[in-house]
């Protein structure tokens, strides 16, 4: 029972009993603060999940598009092989069809929100087809597997009503199985730079896509490459380290890459969520290139570190 200010009465005398009002608010204010912390907890780490999908999947689809003996380090081109009609979900973390949630005395309300989720993943009309990998090298007379990826406008791959036509545009070769989305091409016996085009008809809808082989006489060998990781793609944590110029490094124990959010370079990109992502997919790149080419001199692993992050920045 505070008293007013006589006269105007619009203020607070600050007497015991205002003391008594400050005294029993504050546990209530300890309370929202603990509240207020939890809440903005809960959202830091749903945005950091959200980034996490965002970076493996653009990952997984470059290591797609990328020659599979050089860039194959996580068993990408396994899984999705291990998991035909599945969608677009060989792109995400290792986990199974949203159907292996459902058991024996599962209620009707869990089969309904698996069916709706279901619902949302099927894909849309044909957009845009690309071809995996989408460069690659190959011995004189020897072959390559090439395989077509249709994807819809939100990048949900797109498997009904597809018809496929292979041909190679530039240069020499020969490829089997015109007609399958998955196709042989048999390099020519001469050395040179080869372009296939996939065509992909769905309905009247039209799309294309190129792949780029070069043919050589030697491969060169691969230095120091680790062999594929069957813990998949690393996740990433936070540490910080303000004074310490390192900007991130790998834990192999974890498979996780520890990134310093009290880096300078992290302060300026966290500032805009785009940048924050892009500055997160270099310091990937940066840690899986020397992670998995061991030995590689400083100016190649350098090309392949521009190599990785233009492809996966293109899928961002």
């Amino acid at each position: 029972f505070i008293n007013l200010t006589p006269g105007t009465r619009s203020g607070i005398i600050h007497d015991e009993a205002y003391s008594a009002l400050l005294d029993a608010l504050l546990p209530l204010e300890e309370k929202l603060n603990e509240m207020f912390e939890a809440q903005r907890r809960a959202e830091e780490e749903q945005a950091s999940r959200e980034l996490l999908h965002t970076i493996q999947r653009a990952f997984r689809e470059a290591f797609l598009a990328l020659p599979a003996e050089e860039y194959d380090w996580f068993d990408i081109r396994a899984r999705a092989q291990r998991a035909p009609g599945s969608g677009n979900r060989e792109f995400d973390s290792g986990e199974g069809d949203a159907g292996e949630g459902l058991v024996v005395g599962a209620t009707e309300s869990e089969a309904n929100n698996v069916k709706q989720r279901q619902f949302f993943e099927f894909a849309g009309p044909l957009f845009s087809v690309a071809v995996s990998p989408a460069s690659s090298v190959v011995r004189v007379g020897e072959q390559r597997s090439l395989r077509a990826l249709p994807y819809d406008r939100s990048r949900r791959r797109v498997e009904t009503d597809l018809t496929f036509m292979w041909e190679i545009v530039e240069g020499n070769g020969a490829m089997d199985r015109r007609h399958d989305q998955a196709v042989t091409f048999l390099a020519p016996a001469e050395p040179g730079l080869v372009r296939v085009r996939v065509m992909v008809r769905q309905g009247d809808i039209e799309r294309s896509g190129d792949a780029l082989i070069t043919v050589t006489h030697e491969l060169l060998p691969q230095v120091g490459t680790a062999p594929a990781e069957v813990a998949g793609l690393p996740g990433y944590t936070f540490e910080s380290a303000p004074g310490d110029s390192w900007r991130s490094r790998f834990d192999s124990t974890r498979n996780i890459i520890v990134v310093n959010n009290g880096h300078r370079d992290f302060v300026y990109a966290a500032r805009n969520k785009s940048l924050k992502l892009r500055y997160l997919v270099r310091l990937y790149s940066k840690e899986l290139v020397l992670k998995n080419f061991v030995g590689l001199p400083p100016d190649q692993l350098l090309e392949r570190m521009v190599e990785l992050s233009i492809r996966t920045e293109e899928n961002l």
